[in-house]
């Protein structure tokens, strides 16, 4: 775990944006077409802290990005290459474009401000997608990633974060994934070794102190803040 002095650093307003993954009706919702994964999420709390954590960067000043995975209803240029897209082709609950099942879910709430990025294909949230375009011309260094699955999605967006430059802030208690007791082994052998850990109430307690005194990069016109940018 980093100091606190540390993590304030790293989690700036004006350099920070917070990653919502797939925190989507159809996915954490109650008529989710993953029960397991839905209840697992809303059960441990962290669906709510996501929500917790969304809230407190509105005040803050800290972008909101929110990545939805969905497909179009005729399937086109969607994934068929692994038994996951097989299996989520079958399932009663479809992420088709346009529908109930792609709106975030409650109690996360979506400001005018938020960005929706909404993915067609793969299994990352930011490779093949806008996102990293997005994140340089907002003067992104760090991204909080938080939401699920702990299984698939979450980790992928880590390891493309880091890939491509970005410090990977992960609240510990705001990922979910099935079975439980996966996701604390996955984290603690997994994503330890790439990106910072911290706790929900670690997060919010730095953008409190910080409140809305920042200006974002992107308003002084910088588009790429990291070394190579």
């Amino acid at each position: 775990m980093p100091s606190k002095e540390q993590l304030a650093e790293q989690l700036d307003p004006a350099t920070t944006v917070l990653l919502t993954v797939e925190c989507q009706q159809g996915v954490v919702g109650p008529d989710s077409a993953l029960p397991e994964l839905a209840e697992e999420a809303r059960s441990s709390g962290a669906l709510h802290r996501v929500a917790r954590l969304v809230a407190a960067a509105h005040e803050a000043g800290v972008q909101v990005l929110h990545a939805v995975a969905e497909r179009r209803p005729d399937g086109r240029g969607a994934n068929n290459n692994a038994r996951l897209f097989r299996a989520a082709g079958r399932l009663p609950v479809q992420q088709h474009s346009g529908t109930t099942a792609v709106r975030i879910a409650a109690p996360v709430e979506v400001a005018d401000e938020d960005l929706v990025v909404r993915r067609l294909h793969g299994l990352s949230p930011i490779a093949g997608t806008e996102v990293d375009a997005l994140l340089r011309n907002l003067g992104c260094r760090t991204l909080v990633v938080t939401g699920v699955s702990a299984n698939v999605a979450v980790p992928n967006a880590v390891f493309d974060a880091v890939n491509l430059g970005y410090t990977a802030v992960v609240p510990s208690d705001a990922i979910a994934g099935v079975p439980a007791d996966y996701t604390p082994a996955m984290i603690r052998n997994t994503l330890a070794l790439v990106a910072t850990l911290a706790t929900t109430d670690d997060v919010l307690g730095c953008w409190r102190a910080r409140g809305r005194t920042s200006t974002r990069p992107a308003e002084r016109g910088r588009t790429d803040p990291r070394p190579g940018g």
